[in-house]
Parts: C-alpha cells; sequence; structure tokens
C-alpha cells in the first residue's frame, strides 16, 4: 500500500462530494483553510457560493477521484455510498494509488468494511468517519467525529478532521467509525421521544416552556437535543437540521445492526415508530424535532 502524503493546503488537493445542510459548511471550512478544493453534487446550485470562493466543480465522484489527493463524502444513504465508492464512475476506481477516502456519511457499517477492503485491493485508504452535531456543528466546526480504519491513516488524516469537528476519537478498525455513530443514533432517538415527552407536560400543565427549559436543561435532564432543539420545538421551527428522513434511515441500519448482533433495543424501536408516522403525515423533509408535532401541544 502507498503511503498518504503528509496534507497541507500547498500540497494537497481535496475532493468534496455532498453539499446537504452539513456538507456546504465542512466543504466551506477546508475551502477557508486555504485548500484547492473541487466539488460535486447532484444539484449544482448547492455548490454556488462554494464555487463563487474558488472551489472548483466536477462533473461526478470518478472525475473528483482523478484530481483529489483527499476524498471526503457526505451523502443521503447507504445507496448513495455504494454508487459514489463502487460504481463504475466511482472513486476507487478512479483514484490513485496512495488517495485517502474519507466517507463521513451515516451509512451500514458493513458497507464501511467493504469499502475498506475493496480500497486495499486498489490501494486507496478508507475511513469511516461519521459525524454528530447536525447543522449548529457543520457551521461552527464542532463535530463530534468518530473513526474507523487503520490508525496511522487517521492519524494522517487528523489535519482535515479537525476543520470540521473539535471531538475527534479514533474508534477501531473499519466499520467501527459507523457502529459508533449507531450508537450515538440509539441514544439520541429515545432521548428525543423524552424531550418531546417533557416539553408537552410542561406546556400542558401550564408553566412557561421556556423557563422550564431553563430549569432542566441545567440539571441531570440536559442533552444536547433538549437544550438545542428544543428552543426550535417550543417556537414551532421545524426547519431541518437533520431531515425526518435521514434519521429514519440512521434508526433502520441500528435496528438491522442491533438484531445482527443479537440485542434487542426497545427505545430505538418505539421512537423509529414515531418517527415513522411523523413521515407518513408528510414531514419526512422535516428537521428531527418535528416529532413534537405528533404530541398535539401548540405553543
Amino acid at each position: 500500500m502507498k503511503n498518504l502524503q503528509t496534507i497541507t493546503p500547498r500540497k494537497t488537493q481535496i475532493g468534496f462530494i455532498g453539499l446537504g445542510v452539513m456538507g456546504r459548511s465542512m466543504a466551506g471550512h477546508i475551502l477557508d483553510k486555504g485548500y484547492d478544493l473541487c466539488v460535486y453534487t447532484r444539484t449544482r446550485s448547492k455548490a454556488a457560493d462554494l464555487l463563487a470562493k474558488g472551489a472548483v466543480w466536477a462533473s461526478s465522484a470518478g472525475d473528483i477521484a482523478k484530481q483529489s489527493d483527499v476524498i471526503i463524502s457526505i451523502v443521503g444513504y447507504p445507496a448513495d455510498v455504494q454508487q459514489i465508492y463502487l460504481g463504475p464512475d466511482g472513486i476507487l476506481e478512479n483514484a490513485g494509488a496512495g488517495t485517502l477516502a474519507i466517507d463521513m456519511t451515516t451509512s451500514d457499517p458493513a458497507l464501511a468494511r467493504t469499502l475498506y477492503e475493496e480500497g486495499q485491493k486498489k490501494e486507496v485508504h478508507v475511513l469511516d468517519a461519521p459525524v454528530s452535531g447536525g447543522d449548529l456543528g457543520a457551521r461552527n466546526a464542532t463535530l463530534s467525529i468518530m473513526a474507523g480504519g487503520d490508525e496511522p491513516v487517521f492519524n494522517a488524516a487528523l489535519p482535515l478532521l479537525e476543520i470540521m469537528g473539535k471531538n475527534i476519537v479514533y474508534q477501531g478498525p473499519a466499520g467501527s467509525g459507523q457502529h459508533t455513530k449507531m450508537a450515538n443514533q440509539i441514544a439520541i432517538a429515545a432521548g428525543m421521544v423524552s424531550v418531546c415527552e417533557a416539553l408537552a407536560y410542561a406546556k400542558q400543565a401550564g408553566l412557561n416552556p421556556e423557563t422550564v427549559l431553563a430549569s432542566i436543561g441545567q440539571g441531570a435532564a440536559g442533552s444536547w437535543s433538549l437544550n438545542n432543539l428544543g428552543p426550535r420545538m417550543i417556537n414551532q421551527d421545524f426547519a431541518p437540521g437533520f431531515y425526518v428522513k435521514h434519521f429514519i434511515k440512521d434508526m433502520t441500519i441500528a435496528a438491522d445492526a442491533a438484531r445482527s448482533l443479537g440485542l434487542e433495543t426497545p427505545g430505538l424501536d418505539l421512537a423509529k415508530k414515531l418517527y415513522d408516522r411523523l413521515s407518513e403525515k408528510g414531514c419526512e423533509n422535516d428537521g428531527t424535532q418535528a416529532l413534537f408535532k405528533l404530541f398535539g401541544v401548540r405553543s
């Protein structure tokens, strides 16, 4: 396997695939640090602000791979990951030996392992490095990043990961980053139900929800979801920081992975059932805080 070159703004060409709610900010931070950046996303208009700042448009994932030393991807679904990495016009078919590919999509741990193994055959270093922190974490470059793959490759990638996040932890071999993200999503899933229940209870009891949040958010009940998404629920702000449809995707992967490990996940199963109901009401493109709509309380 060809060694990785040192990653620096002057030497390293970065390719970025996926410019959604989070990816656009993440790519912007890399561009702001002086790296040459080429980008690809299915909807070119999403790249307009980055292109105006100096990024270069690529016509496909394969085109990105041909001209990049490091490729970062954050797309929607495992099927999208499979297409951009394993397709005939994909990353692994077109990247040069020694290229580093970092998939930051929340995806299937088994697929992450497959990408790593296929990358080994092509002499392409592959990391799975999903993130947590939503749109706020992406904009503020404070994402939590959980990585799987070869540890020397992770260490080489750190200069880039540190541009996008703050809590960056190597978790173990390929797939470990995705398994860690599944644990993260399982913890969030049941917690989102609890946040909705707590705020609905406060409203129904005649309390001021903002005042209640000021108290319980600083105590044992405090959580990222309560403190960051609770105010959005109270204000009926359901704009997406993280889409309902993508959270359902994550919960489906987590439930399937848990079953393969012989593990029961009743909290996760309940949350997924509620989010499926929310999606059936036409709210799949809302933010995850829209779960509050099911609780029949309006501010």
